[in-house]
């Protein structure tokens, strides 16, 4: 049988995509086809370690589970972690090979486009179907020449494409119509129809619009999909600063500074779901409120970081939070932020040099040329018990820990992190440390949490994934759906 394509593309970022491309591959699964997801370019801080020892970002690390499958490297194979506005950091199949400005990798897409077609070609020989999903919107026209990312990759592989756009944003037919009219004809020709994200209210009052649409265009409106509340699934990148819920009484509050390059930010997740946890992400020029747990996070930019930290004033807060006995988390580079100093001997992250941590514990950090890319499986050590824990480590830095400290977490080849004596400051590189319920649970006790529940994020995710996969076999026209991936899907 030969491997079909269909591609997701949408009108602008966020129009719905990564959930669109989530629930057709757990549609395709869960009938047994064998299907993986891909993107070709991806531009996002979030990112998970492949099976094979690279880095993808988490959205297609998503898509992978929607699969039943294990995170592989040829499903995101050009990754771009931004480290300034005008640059980023360059990873080809799950290895970062340097940083380049914008103008630079412009240049550079002629190369990136062979990586992104090898590794197309190999999941192509694996799979019976191939999802897709674009990034940005095709439309932008200052990226058109060299596209490897929407239409330039459809085109390169002669595959079908459907348009997503969010109806919640208004302008639903504006973007549509007018990302369609700003394709070359032989592009609009591969445009087989469009999917409306995110409706609310009668679909009957919607109908009008879309049979114009149908008859302005001539391509089929093949889903009109509702507004999913309160879907837990995990961010592609941007981080949602809204709460995820109300205070609830006797719960404890965290805080999490949202510093300029944060990365891996879905390590707050369960945080934000959970029924115990008041959470409050705290952007730039907001006064952080009293809390019980601050949570220093990743970051692709440490030292800059740390000096927005510093201008933000969280230097005088986190030591009066510390005072009134509040706890203290760092994680990554948040760790790294914890020790006393911070080398850059090669000038991975800007100058060479070297800056001044905040001082928690008596540990440098050297950031190295080869990135640490590790999946873990250990035990978390916290007032003195052991529990069991994994994640994954995605950081440039090695940090010298002094053997005197207690380390925070074991794993069965080295230790990690550290607790300090008066057990109120702890660090580590893992991420994903809330994702099992026991680790969250010992780290809310820790933190100050009477009676913290088990919750399980991993189920949320799960019933997001099926929930999407649900609403598209409900919503779908599934005949058109079938003709495109080569299955029969009623």
């Amino acid at each position: 049988m030969v491997c079909k394509t269909l591609m997701i593309q949408g009108t602008t970022s966020d129009a719905g995509k990564s959930a669109v491309v989530t629930g057709l591959c757990r549609l395709l699964a869960r009938r047994g086809i064998k299907v993986a997801p891909f993107k070709p370019q991806n531009m996002a801080l979030n990112s998970a370690v492949t099976v094979d020892g690279g880095e993808i970002g988490r959205a297609q690390a998503a898509q992978a589970q929607a699969c039943f499958l294990e995170p592989h490297t040829d499903m995101n194979p050009v990754l771009l972690k931004p480290n300034s506005d005008t640059g980023a950091q360059v990873i080809i199949q799950g290895k970062a090979i340097t940083n380049m400005e914008a103008k630079v990798y412009h240049d550079y897409k002629t190369v990136a486009m062979a990586a992104v077609l090898d590794s197309y070609q190999r999941l192509q020989s694996q799979y019976d179907v191939i999802i897709v999903e674009g990034a940005g919107s095709p439309a932008e026209i200052n990226l058109r020449d060299r596209d490897i990312a929407n239409m330039g990759f459809a085109e390169a592989v002669d595959c079908p494409v459907l348009i997503v756009a969010d109806i919640d944003r208004g302008g639903v037919f504006a973007h549509l119509t007018g990302t369609l009219m700003l394709l070359s004809e032989s592009e609009q020709a591969r445009v087989k129809g469009f999917i409306i994200n995110r409706f609310r209210g009668d679909i009957k009052l919607l109908q009008p619009g879309n049979d114009w649409l149908e008859s302005y265009t001539n391509k089929p409106v093949l889903a009109v999909l509702p507004y999913l509340h309160g879907l837990c699934l995990e961010a592609e990148d941007g981080v949602n600063s809204a709460p995820d819920r109300s205070s609830v009484k006797g719960a404890i509050k965290v805080v999490v500074p949202v510093t300029p390059r944060i990365s891996n930010h879905t390590d707050f997740d369960p945080l934000r779901q959970h029924p115990q946890v008041d959470f409050h992400f705290i952007l730039q020029g907001q006064t952080p409120p009293p809390a019980d747990l601050v949570i220093l996070p990743g970051s692709k930019s440490v030292q800059a970081d740390l000096s927005w930290l510093k201008e933000q004033g969280w230097e005088p807060y986190l030591q009066k939070h510390l005072r009134y006995g509040g706890k203290l988390l760092g994680i990554c580079g948040g760790w790294q932020m914890l020790g006393a100093k911070i080398h850059d001997p090669n000038g991975i992250e800007g100058t060479a040099g070297t800056v001044d941590g905040l001082g928690y514990f008596a540990v440098e950090t050297t950031l190295m040329p080869e990135k640490q890319l590790i999946n873990r499986i250990g035990q978390l050590l916290l007032n003195n018990h052991v529990v069991p824990v994994k994640g994954y480590e995605i950081h440039a830095g090695v940090t010298q820990n002094n053997s005197e400290i207690a380390a925070m977490l074991q794993f069965s080849d080295a230790v990690d992190g550290a607790i300090s004596e008066d057990n109120q400051v702890a660090g580590c590189y893992l991420h994903g440390l809330f994702d099992q319920a026991e680790a969250c649970q010992a780290i809310l006790t820790w933190a100050g949490l009477q009676d913290a529940e088990y919750f399980d994020i991993q189920a949320l995710h799960e019933d997001a994934i099926d929930r999407i996969a649900d609403t598209i076999e409900q919503h779908f026209d599934l005949t058109q759906l079938a003709s495109m991936v080569g299955h029969p899907l009623t």
